[in-house]
């Protein structure tokens, strides 16, 4: 796999998985959406859909990482060279960012409806689950739309999370080899993938929203701070870490088990 199959695949299978995910996002949340308020049910389907499609168009390509914590397994397993890392993970993070200005693009109409409404401006309720409520810093209105974020904020508890649930998203896919062989599973690994990730929302997501994937938070995140977004309050950067360590921790430690116990 040349480096030039690896930055086109990555970025755009990427930007793909990104618009698809923050635009059901966008879709829910945003005022004058024709599906704003469809709930959680669709956030999951919407993201799993989003993995189904970026999977599907560039698997042939550069192998469909799309997340930096996909690389990092397959790397201590074995299936990724070393060398070739840091270009999945410069690919997939250029990938993010150009997926989250495509939709705030495809949404337009409706960030502007949505962040000049003084029902909604006017709201920006402080982060709960903070021992002094006045230091929490505050969501902006739009601010779920590119990044995921705690419903109770405890860092090592939403490190945690993230570890849980991206360690099954990994091995997941790192055993996927396994049942090519045996079962068949080849022509179906994105479909598979893109259900776990559906499970995985519904059943882990609850807590800290699942990010299960750096790129996807980090990029959207720089993408928010630097769009022209009127009232869009802040990008919560004292949180930015946690959908960093926990899935790259989770990634490690599942190419770690699979060594172990399926190598």
């Amino acid at each position: 796999m040349s480096s030039s199959d690896i930055f086109i695949g990555e970025t755009i299978g990427t930007a793909v998985l990104i618009l698809l995910g923050a635009g059901v996002c966008a879709a829910v949340t945003l005022k004058r959406s024709k599906a704003q308020n469809a709930g959680w049910l669709a956030i999951a389907f919407g993201w799993g859909f989003a993995v189904l499609t970026g999977a599907y168009l560039v698997g042939g390509v550069s192998g469909a990482h799309l997340n930096p914590a996909v690389t990092l397994g397959l790397a201590i397993e074995g299936g990724t060279e070393w060398g070739d890392v840091p270009l999945y993970l410069a690919s997939q993070l250029l990938g993010a960012m150009i997926g989250a200005v495509l939709v705030w693009l495809a949404y337009y109409g409706q960030f502007r409806a949505h962040l000049t409404d003084p029902g909604i401006i006017g709201a920006q309720p402080v982060e709960e689950g903070m021992v002094d409520q006045s230091s929490a810093p505050k969501a902006g209105p739009v601010l779920g739309v590119f990044t995921t974020g705690p419903e109770i904020r405890n860092g090592l508890q939403n490190v945690v999370t993230e570890i849980i649930a991206t360690f099954v998203l990994v091995l997941a896919i790192l055993t996927q080899g396994l049942n090519d062989e045996g079962n068949g599973l080849g022509a179906l690994g994105a479909l598979v993938t893109a259900l776990v990730v559906v499970s995985i929302g519904l059943s882990l997501g609850g807590p800290t929203g699942y990010a299960i994937n750096p790129v996807r938070d980090l990029g959207p995140r720089i993408v928010h701070a630097l769009l022209p977004l009127p009232h869009k309050g802040g990008s919560d950067w004292g949180y930015a870490w946690v959908p960093i360590v926990g899935p790259l921790i989770g990634g490690a430690a599942a190419g770690g088990l699979y060594n172990v116990a399926f190598a």
